[in-house]
């Protein structure tokens, strides 16, 4: 069954830092890195591999939450004759780390960057992911520099990118620039961010694709105690994620070309699936008509509804089955495009926390470059599916533990109370059985019943089990009141 994902803001206390530590210890996964990565992590710091180009005259921004120093991207938006210019820099993690060397292996070793509630288990030493190698601003950084040229309508015209010098100008976060574009504050290359996003979610709609606004739990420390809220994303937020898909699709094609690369994939939902789907948007009184499309229906849903909420998390589903495709020497493979996105799609836009990203980037850099792709990437390509593949499940058991271990931790004082809710899923097998979003607090839990459950439907539930430990079980029941 589907679950949310989690921010958190503060520090966890006591008994929800020993649950997460048994986690932790049971997952295998260290905070700390072994001497020799951190003496080369601090050695490649200081001297990094410079790029040629210098772009810091260029005023990037970032977009990220308030408390992120892991930063990816920087964006600069301008026009273009009729129509625009995306210049988005991505941070360049090769300046950094040598080929086979201790940083390298321990990546491999690492494949993500684990969320923990109020703790990251980074990919790569600090020193470099929140540091030298992060587009912070006011600093002169390494990175992989996309120009991408639109039409008037949003379409790509023309794509590079080179190694350059870049420097970002401004921190931002989501809240932040919604309001000043909102408010019409915003200067041209962050009020283009809405005119770009917008154009670009209309061509998502054209091809087929869908991008889900499915709301986050959030954790928030308030004098010394923790509250659980839901937060729907921004428009800011679907605006900024069209152009991080944007450059995958163009890292994708150039790979494609080029016959030589590592695509992200996912087949096409079986009809049992959408199937599925249209029963719970009925279950749920959302009007499907046969002749609207699911990515035109997803668009009209307000994250805000708590039926709507419902089925967009229910949307997930489809979105299983994603993963990592590698070709080489021109033999394409038979699925190149990623359901979701409706065309082919590349992971190649968070190189300080995800593995694949820093490969594809050098595969694109010599494309553009009319040059053989490195050694050192081709050697690794083959093996980085089933790489990316265990390190993902990681990740996801992370997430999906995490909140569990959070949700159990708040209500370990609060088992037989009641509390009102809505039914958001239903087992097929096991119709007693499903999933409840509690109105207050934010909590998302296993409900188990005699009869069958009414999906779409509000739900008196009473708080049964409580308990943040055992990794792997179940943590919070309810049952029908």
């Amino acid at each position: 069954m589907p679950r949310r994902h989690i921010r958190v803001t503060g520090a966890p206390e006591a008994p929800l830092r020993a649950a997460l530590t048994a986690l932790r210890t049971e997952l295998g996964v260290s905070g700390s890195f072994p001497p020799e990565v951190l003496a080369e992590a601090d050695r490649t710091a200081k001297a990094p591999v410079l790029p040629p180009h210098d772009a810091t005259d260029i005023p990037f921004f970032t977009i990220d939450p308030p408390t992120s120093t892991d930063l990816d991207q920087a964006m600069h938006l301008s026009r273009q004759g009729t129509g625009y210019r995306v210049r988005y820099a991505i941070a360049d993690v090769a300046a950094f780390v040598v080929p086979s060397g201790a940083l390298d292996r321990e990546a491999h070793r690492r494949v993500t960057t684990l969320y923990f509630p109020g703790e990251r288990i980074p990919l790569h030493p600090e020193l470099l992911s929140e540091g030298a190698a992060s587009l912070l601003p006011d600093q002169d950084r390494p990175a992989a520099l996309w120009t991408i040229d639109l039409d008037d309508d949003g379409r790509t015209r023309a794509v590079d990118i080179r190694r350059a010098l870049v420097r970002s100008r401004a921190k931002l976060d989501y809240a932040a620039v919604q309001r000043q574009i909102d408010t019409g504050t915003a200067e041209e290359p962050l009020a283009l961010l809405k005119e770009i996003g917008e154009l670009r979610e209309g061509l998502e709609v054209a091809r087929g694709g869908i991008s889900l606004s499915v709301p986050e739990q959030e954790i928030i420390e308030r004098d010394h105690t923790y509250e659980l809220a839901y937060r729907a994303p921004h428009p800011a937020d679907g605006w900024n994620a069209q152009i991080s898909l944007l450059t995958g699709m163009a890292a994708a094609d150039l790979m494609l070309s080029a016959g030589t690369g590592i695509l992200r994939t996912l087949p096409a939902a079986p009809d049992g699936a959408v199937g599925r789907l249209r029963r719970t948007a009925q279950a749920l009184h959302i009007d499907w008509p046969h002749h609207v499309s699911y990515a035109s229906l997803v668009r009209s849903l307000d994250p805000h509804r708590p039926h709507h909420a419902a089925f967009l998390q229910e949307c997930t589903t489809l979105l299983r089955g994603a993963g990592y495709t590698v070709f080489r020497d021109g033999a394409l493979p038979p699925i190149t495009t990623h359901s979701a996105v409706a065309a082919p799609y590349a992971h190649c836009t968070a190189p300080l926390r995800r593995l694949a990203d820093r490969y594809v980037s050098e595969i694109c850099l010599a494309v553009i470059a009319g040059r053989s792709v490195p050694d050192w990437v081709m050697e690794a390509l083959d093996g980085l599916p089933a790489r990316m593949a265990e390190g993902t499940r990681r990740a996801g058991r992370v997430e999906r533990e995490c909140v569990d271990i959070v949700e159990a931790a708040l209500l370990k004082d609060r088992v037989g109370e009641e509390f009102d809710g809505w039914v958001v899923d239903v087992s097929e097998r096991q119709p007693a059985v499903g999933v409840v979003q509690l109105e207050s607090p934010a909590v998302i839990g296993r409900v188990e019943g005699t009869d069958g459950l009414p999906l779409g439907e509000r739900l008196r539930v009473r708080l049964t089990q409580s308990d943040p430990g055992n990794p792997g079980a179940a943590k919070v029941r309810f049952e029908p009141v």
